[in-house]
């Protein structure tokens, strides 16, 4: 028998988090509200989820009415809001097909797979390897995490599932290991952000692109935290003048509620046929109403140009603060996600600005990551650039 919850100790919930000593309950635009009505200026956005803010009316609006039809069904039935949503991810993208999951683990749990599949299936070799780079992040189930370059998330969870390489990240001479290698495929953020919000340089992508052309390579770029408008354009890839073969994307797709998907070329995307992938709740109804209404509102209305304006006032500032104190020795990112590199301690630095009603993040020690909602204001960039600032002096 259970022990009475009435006199244990224990949380019901397992420590996997590090949280910190805030209960929010209520979010609108830029701002949260915890559970004693203290308001705090939100630049975490869900770490790069609430892309449009927090509970967007444009979005709300569309989960309101499919509330009211239809929360689920089989993928076994046609779901129109998933091929609507599928038809505008393509429409905007490099790519020609969408599978649909709930989370950005499960897209690159499918982009694995759908490598190996094609390199197998289609190509009729038994090719398996997926080449990804050290500091990099790509989930955190079995598989991503064996895909990502960094030992302190995969600690404890040996042994790792083989088939996976980690190159040097911005580093040319590791590109000449490719080749001979002869891996399946080659998956990369454009941005590191976990690992230190550290952007991949425009000619090394290039390079990278070019030998995975010339030796049937597929490059399989992680949009997870870059995607959805976050860096300026729909997508990262947009800044580099590449066209991956495969997609994978989260976080920003459906405005809060949990979706995944991973857009792929059909020459690709074949290599699925019924049967050898699935997801029960992947592309529900009500999360693809929410992915419609939000990437909708991104290519239709004027919210890149608003994101570009807003990360060079963005940019000035964090410039402004880099000549006041001196333990700021860097400013890293494009668009909306910024990493400030510090010589002291990133996490104090965010426990203060929490006790200043500020949410921000780290990415690593030593950089703290900043991930304003896209349709932030001059004015929210500048109140939360006087908070920074006073924690700063505290420091």
């Amino acid at each position: 028998m259970a022990n009475n919850p009435e006199v244990s100790t224990v949380s019901p919930l397992m420590a996997t988090y590090a949280r910190f000593p805030v209960t929010i309950v209520k979010g609108k635009g830029s701002y949260v509200w915890d559970d004693q009505g203290k308001k705090y200026l939100d630049f975490t956005s869900g770490i790069a989820t609430c892309n449009l803010g927090h509970v967007p009316d444009v979005v709300k609006e569309k989960l309101e009415e499919q509330l009211q039809n239809l929360w689920h069904c089989s993928n076994l039935y046609h779901i129109p809001n998933q091929e609507k949503l599928a038809g505008l991810l393509v429409a905007n993208s490099c790519g020609d097909q969408v599978f649909f999951c709930n989370s950005g683990a499960e897209a690159n749990e499918a982009a694995i797979k759908i490598a190996r599949r094609y390199a197998q299936k289609v190509k009729g070799t038994d090719q398996h390897l997926v080449i990804t780079f050290k500091q990099s992040f790509h989930g955190r189930t079995m598989a991503t995490l064996s895909a990502t370059g960094q030992e302190k998330i995969q600690k404890g969870f040996y042994p790792l599932v083989s088939g996976f390489q980690y190159l040097a990240y911005n580093d040319f001479a590791s590109l000449d290991l490719l080749a001979d290698l002869k891996p399946a495929a080659v998956l990369l953020e454009l941005i590191q952000g976990e690992g230190g919000v550290i952007p991949a340089e425009p000619e090394w992508v290039k390079k990278l692109e070019a030998i995975c052309k010339e030796n049937d390579i597929l490059l399989m770029v992680d949009e997870i935290q870059t995607g959805m408008g976050r860096t300026g354009k729909l997508f990262s890839y947009e800044h580099y003048d590449i066209e991956p073969d495969v997609i994978s994307l989260a976080k920003g797709l459906g405005s809060g509620l949990p979706i995944g998907a991973i857009i792929a070329k059909e020459r690709v995307a074949k290599a699925f046929d019924p049967g050898s992938h699935g997801s029960t709740f992947g592309g529900n109804p009500l999360v693809t109403a929410a992915g419609v209404a939000t990437v909708q509102h991104i290519v239709t209305s004027n919210l890149l140009t608003h994101v570009n304006e807003i990360a060079e006032y963005l940019d000035a500032e964090l410039a402004d603060l880099k000549t006041k104190f001196s333990f700021i020795k860097d400013i890293r990112g494009k668009g909306l996600l910024k990493g400030i590199i510090v010589e002291v301690n990133a996490a104090e630095i965010v426990q203060k600005a929490i006790t200043n009603q500020l949410l921000i993040l780290t990415a690593g020690p030593n950089v703290v990551r900043i991930l304003p909602p896209l349709t932030a204001t001059k004015e929210e960039i500048l109140q939360f650039v006087k908070i920074l600032e006073k924690v700063f002096q505290s420091i």
